[in-house]
Formats: C-alpha cells, sequence, structure tokens
C-alpha cells in the first residue's frame, strides 16, 4: 500500500514537472528567463523527490524494525516451546531408563537365582 503512494505521488510530480516545463517553453519570456524558470522548477522538483524519497526511506526503517521486532518474538516463542519439549523428552527418557535398569536388575538376580539352583541340583544328584 505504501508502494502504491509512493508511485502515485513520483508519478505526479513528474506530470507536474513535465507540465511546468512545457508551460514554461510555450511561455512568451526570453531564452535566459525561461532557463531561469526551469532550473528554479527542476530545483523545486528535485527537493519534492528528496522529501519523498526520505519520507519513503523512514517508512520501509519503521516496517523493517517492526519485522525484526516481530521475527524475534516469534523466534523466541518457538526456542522456548521447542525447549520445554526437550525437556518432556529428557524426562520420558530418564523414566524409560530407570524402568529398564529395574528391569535388567531382576533379570540379573532371576537369572543368578537360576544359576544357584542349578548348581544346587548337580551337588544333590
Amino acid at each position: 500500500m505504501a508502494s502504491n503512494t509512493g508511485q502515485t505521488l513520483i508519478a505526479l510530480l513528474t506530470g507536474a514537472a513535465i507540465g511546468a516545463g512545457i508551460g514554461i517553453l510555450y511561455a512568451p519570456d526570453k531564452g535566459s528567463k525561461t532557463r531561469e524558470k526551469i532550473g528554479k522548477e527542476a530545483k523545486k522538483t528535485q527537493k519534492r523527490l528528496q522529501k519523498q524519497i526520505k519520507e519513503t526511506g523512514s517508512q520501509l526503517s519503521a516496517k523493517a524494525q517492526q519485522a525484526r521486532l516481530s521475527f524475534n518474538e516469534k523466534l523466541e516463542d518457538t526456542l522456548s516451546s521447542a525447549s520445554y519439549k526437550a525437556d518432556d523428552i529428557l524426562l520420558a527418557m530418564e523414566d524409560k531408563l530407570e524402568a529398564l535398569r529395574k528391569q535388567n536388575a531382576k533379570l540379573q538376580r532371576d537369572n543368578t537365582l537360576n544359576k544357584a539352583k542349578t548348581i544346587a541340583k548337580k551337588a544333590t544328584v
């Protein structure tokens, strides 16, 4: 929307400058006066264009700053969310690891008990 406004303004200024130039060329003045008028109009147009460029630059800078802040906020939210999810995954993995350790300890006890029973059977036979 801002680019349309800027383009429209530039088109109006260009049209005004061209119209002023043609009007001056057809005016019944001396060549030196006509050149002076053209120079003045060119300077006025140049100043208006510089002002518009400065305003457009300021608007773009403000929009870029706003976009950067919005991006940073979204990035922080995403990283925070990912951090919480990673913590949840780590807790689940730790719980699973603890369950596996308990199961391994039980299997080792059962294995030791079975070996002891086998040795006892062989000793009694």
